[in-house]
C-alpha cells in the first residue's frame, strides 16, 4: 500500500540566474518536469550565508544562535582541539529526531553537518561518507559514527566513488579541451574530480536507500554545484577582462556542467518515487555569476562566502502541491515547520520559521505546541561525546582549507584553539546582526574587541609561516586575532542606529588598524559625511567609488543622497542604474517606487512595488509603497487591500497603513475628489500640533488655543520674557523627541508646541492635526539673532539654506504620513486678520472654540522684527 512521503533534495548554491536559461534551452529537464506539476520561487539566505549553519535553519527551523552550530569548524568539548563542525554543535532537535518520536523512519544522506549519525529509526550516511583520501595509495576506512546502522557499512561502503576512478568519460563532456590542462601547474582536473567522485557517492548510497529500505522522509545533501562555483565561476561566461583567454576556453561550460549533472541525478531520483512522494528540490544561498563575480579572493576567514547571493531556489512537487505557480516570501527556517505540517505534527513556538501555507491546494489548520526540545522521550539523538580533534580528521579539514572557508590551523593547538573561539563568536554576533538584536550583537563585538590576545613574536616570522605573514601586513609585536572585522560590525549597527560620532570612532580605527584587508569603506564614511551636513562630498565619494567600480549598491547609495537633496529626477536615475545591474533586487525597486510617487509617476511606481513583493513577498514597505500608488490611481479597494497587508506585516507600519485604511473608508463612504486632508472632521484623541520655525509665532497659536478652550500641554518651566511676555507653552520632553516618543499619549485631545524638524519622530499610531506657522524667513532669522544677543541686521546665509530644506521635508513628511492633517498658518494673518485665521482654525480642529477670546489675546505690538 503506498503511502505519502516526503523527499528533500538540497543543491548547495544552485541559482535561478543559471537555471533559467539552461530551462530554456532544455538542459534540465527533470527540474523543469518538476516545476510544471509543482511550485517554485526564490529562497532567502541568512547572515551570514555559512552552509553547515544554513543546512542545519534547514533541518530545525531556528536560526544559529538557537540551534548551536555557528561555523565550520569547531572547538572540541574538552577545548583541547579543533575540528569540521559536528552534530555535537547542535543543541535543539532536528526534523528527523521529531519523526523518529513519532515513529516516522527516515533516511539522511550527506547532510551538513550530520556525523556522528544519529541512531534514528532509519539510516543515516554522514557527511563523512564520501570524503577520502586523494592519495589511491592511502586506505580510506569508514570511520565510526559515519553510518547509522553501522549494519548498513556492508552494504553502502562499496558505493564510494574515488577521485582516480574519474575517467575521460566523465571530464570531457564538462571540460572538452582538458587535454590541454598543464596538470602540474593547474589543478584544475584534481578539483573537477574529487567534488565529481564526492557526489557521485553521495547519489549512489541515497539511490540505493530509496530502492533498498522502507522509508517516509528522506533528505539528501549534494554540495556539487557550490563547489564547481566556487572552482570554475571565474571562468563563467560571459569573460571577465582579468580571466586570462586560455584557461576561460578550458573551463567556461564548467558550471553549467555542474547543474546539469544534479539535474540527471535528480531525473534517477524521480525515477524511484511514487506519485504520492513530495519532492522538494532546494538550494541555502545563490552564487554570484555576473559582474559581481570575484576572480582574486581576499585572504581571510570565510571570505569565498563572499560571493553567495542572497536568493537561492526552491521548487516542490507532489500531492496537494499547488500546480506551475510561483510562490514567495520562502526562508531557510520555514522548511522544518512546513515538513512537520507535510506529516499532521504541530509546529514548536519557540521555531522561528512559519509553516509555507502557500504551497498547498488545501492548507490544513496549523497546530503548535511550545517546543519539542521539551517533550520527554526517545528522539534518535547522539548522546558519546567524542573528543577527536583535527588531525583525526584531515581529509574534511583540508577540504575546507582549499576552498578558502578556513585558514590552516595554528600548529600550536592553544592559538589554534583562540582563533576559531574569536571566529565562532563573531559568527554568532553576525547572526544576532542579521536578526537585528543589535545589543547582544555589540555585547559580543565589544568583548571580541576589548580583549587582549597574544602578539606574534620575533619565532612566528621565521620558516615557511613568515612570508605569509609579512605579506599580510603583519609585524611582530601585533596582535594574532585581526580586530578589524569586528570594528566593522561595530561601525555598521552604530550607522544602523543612527550614532555616528561612535560610527565615526570606529571608522578611524579601522583606518588605523587595516593592515591585511582590503575594504572599501567609502559607505561607511558616506553616510558619516550626510550626517555631518556634507551631502555633497558624500556624493563625491560615491561618484568616485562608482567610477573605478559599478554596482548596484553604490548606485543605490548615490540615490539616496540625491533623494535627501530633493534631486527626484538624479534620484530616479540612480536607482533605474541600480536596477539595472541588479534586476532581483527588491529594495531596488520599493527605492525607485517612493521616488516615482513623488514624480507622480504612479501607474510605474506600482509596477516596481509589485516587482520588490515578487521578489520578497513578506515587505511591509513594498506593500506600503504600492497601497500609495494604488491610492493617488484611484484604485481605493485595491489600495486598502495593500496598505492591510503593510499593516499586518510589521508593527510601525501598520499605524500609517491603520490611518491610511481610515482615509480610504471615509473617501468610499463619501467620494469626493480627495485634495486635502484638511477638510476631515474631528476625530477622537486626536493631537493638535503647533509647529514652525523658532520665531514663526508657535507661541502665539498655542496662547490663541488655549484661550478658544483647547488644553494646552505645558510644563510652564520656560518662564515669559522680553522676548515672549505672554510665555513659551513649552514641554520639556519634547525637546527629546527624537529620542522618545512614548509619552505623546499625554497630548491626545490637547494642543503641544513642536519645532518643525522634530515633527518626523511623531509616532504614527496617533491622528494628528498640525497647525504650520509661516513667517517670512528674514523675519525669522532677525528674530533669532536678536533673541540670542546677536546683530539682527547680519543675517548669516547658511541659515537660510538650512530652514528652506527644513520646510521642504515638512510638506514630504506631511504628504507621507497618512495619520498627519496640516494647514499653513501666516505669522501676519494671526496678528492682522484674527477672525479670518479663527474660522479655519474652528473648522480645523473640529471643535467649537471660544472665538472671541481667540481674538482678544492677540497682541500686535508684539509683531517687532519685520522685514
Amino acid at each position: 500500500m503506498s503511502k505519502n512521503k516526503v523527499l528533500l533534495i538540497g543543491w548547495d548554491a544552485a541559482d535561478w540566474k543559471i537555471i533559467g536559461p539552461l530551462l530554456a534551452k532544455g538542459h534540465m529537464p527533470a527540474l523543469k518536469k518538476l516545476i510544471d506539476k509543482g511550485v517554485y520561487g526564490n529562497m532567502s539566505t541568512m547572515n551570514p550565508p555559512y552552509s553547515p549553519m544554513l543546512w542545519t535553519s534547514v533541518a530545525t527551523g531556528k536560526t544559529p544562535d538557537k540551534h548551536g552550530v555557528i561555523g565550520f569548524i569547531e572547538v572540541t568539548k574538552n577545548m583541547k582541539g579543533i575540528r569540521p563542525v559536528t552534530v555535537e554543535s547542535r543543541k535543539t532537535r532536528a526534523i528527523w529526531n521529531i519523526l523518529h518520536n513519532k515513529g516516522f523512519k527516515s533516511n539522511l544522506v550527506g547532510w551538513w553537518p550530520s556525523f556522528p549519525a544519529e541512531p534514528i529509526n532509519g539510516v543515516v550516511v554522514s557527511d563523512k561518507f564520501q570524503k577520502v583520501n586523494l592519495n589511491p595509495k592511502e586506505k580510506s576506512p569508514i570511520l565510526k559514527g559515519t553510518i547509522h546502522p553501522e549494519a548498513k557499512i556492508k552494504d553502502l561502503g562499496d558505493l564510494r566513488m574515488f577521485p582516480w576512478e574519474v575517467t575521460d568519460a566523465h571530464i570531457l563532456p564538462c571540460i572538452p579541451r582538458a587535454i590541454e590542462i598543464d596538470q602540474e601547474k593547474d589543478n584544475g582536473l584534481k578539483t573537477f574530480s574529487k567534488i565529481l567522485a564526492e557526489n557521485t557517492s553521495v547519489h549512489a548510497a541515497a539511490t540505493n536507500l530509496m530502492r533498498t529500505t522502507e522509508w517516509d522522509f528522506m533528505a539528501v545533501y549534494y554540495d556539487l554545484i557550490d563547489h564547481f562555483c566556487h572552482g570554475f565561476m571565474k571562468y563563467h561566461p560571459p569573460k571577465l577582462q582579468s580571466v586570462p583567454q586560455d584557461l576561460f576556453d578550458i573551463y567556461k561550460d564548467a558550471v553549467v556542467s555542474s547543474y546539469r549533472i544534479q539535474d540527471m541525478m535528480l531525473e534517477r531520483t524521480m525515477e524511484l518515487v511514487d506519485d504520492d512522494t513530495t519532492i522538494i528540490v532546494m538550494s541555502d544561498h545563490g552564487f554570484e555569476s555576473d559582474h559581481k563575480r570575484i576572480v582574486k579572493m581576499p585572504k581571510y576567514q570565510a571570505a569565498p562566502a563572499l560571493e553567495h547571493r542572497q536568493f537561492g531556489m526552491f521548487v516542490a512537487a507532489g500531492p496537494n502541491i499547488k500546480k506551475n505557480e510561483k510562490v514567495f516570501g520562502l526562508g531557510l527556517i520555514d522548511i522544518a515547520p512546513t515538513l512537520l505540517h507535510m506529516f499532521g505534527l504541530p509546529v514548536g513556538k519557540d521555531m522561528d520559521g512559519k509553516i509555507a501555507l502557500d504551497i498547498f491546494i488545501d492548507p490544513k489548520q496549523p497546530e503548535y505546541i511550545e517546543s519539542w526540545d521539551h517533550i520527554a522521550g526517545d528522539f534518535g539523538e547522539f548522546k558519546n561525546s567524542n573528543e577527536n580533534a583535527v588531525l583525526d580528521d584531515e581529509e574534511a579539514m583540508q577540504q575546507l582549507i582549499d576552498l578558502g572557508y578556513i585558514e590552516k590551523p595554528d600548529q600550536d593547538i592553544e592559538i589554534a584553539v583562540l582563533k576559531t573561539t574569536c571566529d565562532l563568536k563573531h559568527n554568532l554576533a553576525r547572526v544576532y546582526l542579521g536578526k537585528k538584536d543589535f545589543e547582544q550583537s555589540k555585547k559580543i563585538l565589544k568583548e571580541l574587541v576589548e580583549t587582549d590576545y597574544p602578539a606574534y613574536k620575533q619565532d612566528d616570522f621565521e620558516g615557511e609561516k613568515a612570508d605569509k605573514l609579512k605579506k599580510q601586513g603583519f609585524k611582530i609585536g601585533d596582535s594574532m586575532i585581526d580586530k578589524v572585522p569586528y570594528y566593522l560590525e561595530l561601525l555598521n549597527i552604530s550607522l544602523i542606529e543612527k550614532d555616528f560620532i561612535l560610527a565615526e570612532e570606529y571608522l578611524n580605527e579601522i583606518k588605523i588598524q587595516n593592515k591585511r584587508l582590503e575594504i572599501n569603506l567609502y559607505f561607511s564614511e558616506a553616510k558619516i559625511l550626510v550626517n555631518k551636513g556634507q551631502a555633497k562630498q558624500a556624493l563625491k565619494l560615491l561618484k568616485d567609488a562608482k567610477d573605478k567600480k559599478p554596482n548596484s549598491e553604490v548606485w543605490y547609495q548615490i540615490g539616496k543622497i540625491h533623494r535627501r537633496l530633493n534631486q527626484l529626477e538624479e534620484t530616479k536615475n540612480a536607482f533605474e542604474n541600480a536596477i539595472e545591474l541588479e534586476l532581483d533586487r527588491a529594495k531596488l525597486h520599493q527605492a525607485l517606487a517612493e521616488t516615482l510617487i513623488r514624480l507622480e509617476e504612479f501607474e510605474t511606481a506600482a509596477e516596481h512595488a509589485l516587482t520588490a513583493i515578487e521578489l520578497v513577498k513578506y515587505y511591509p514597505e513594498a506593500h506600503y509603497v504600492l497601497a500609495e500608488a494604488l491610492e493617488k490611481m484611484g484604485d481605493l479597494e485595491n489600495a486598502k487591500l495593500a496598505y492591510s497587508t503593510a499593516a499586518k506585516l510589521k508593527p510601525v507600519t501598520h499605524h500609517r497603513a491603520e490611518k491610511a485604511i481610515e482615509n480610504i473608508e471615509e473617501r468610499l463612504i463619501n467620494p469626493t475628489e480627495f485634495t486635502d486632508k484638511s477638510d476631515f472632521k474631528y476625530r477622537e484623541n486626536q493631537i493638535v500640533i503647533v509647529s514652525g520655525l523658532p520665531r514663526s509665532g508657535t507661541s502665539l497659536m498655542m496662547q490663541m488655543l488655549h484661550s478658544g478652550g483647547v488644553n494646552a500641554l505645558t510644563d510652564a518651566n520656560r518662564k515669559p520674557d522680553e522676548s515672549n511676555p505672554k510665555g513659551y507653552f513649552e514641554y520639556d520632553p519634547v525637546m527629546r523627541l527624537h529620542k522618545d516618543n512614548s509619552w505623546l499619549n499625554l497630548a491626545q485631545n490637547k494642543a503641544i508646541k513642536v519645532v518643525a524638524p522634530l515633527l518626523k519622530h511623531l509616532d504614527p499610531k496617533y491622528r494628528y492635526k498640525v497647525i504650520f506657522m509661516n513667517r517670512d524667513l528674514t523675519e525669522v532669522v532677525k528674530s533669532q539673532q536678536k533673541m540670542i544677543g546677536k546683530n539682527p541686521d547680519v543675517l548669516p546665509l547658511n541659515l537660510f539654506e538650512a530652514y528652506n530644506k527644513q520646510l521642504n521635508q515638512v510638506e514630504k513628511w506631511k504628504d507621507k504620513e497618512p495619520g498627519v492633517e496640516l494647514i499653513y498658518i501666516d505669522y501676519k494673518d494671526a496678528l492682522n486678520k484674527p477672525e479670518e485665521v479663527v474660522t479655519k482654525l474652528t473648522k480645523f480642529i473640529g471643535l467649537d472654540l471660544h472665538v472671541s477670546d481667540m481674538i482678544k489675546c492677540v497682541d500686535k505690538s508684539l509683531y517687532r522684527n519685520k522685514n
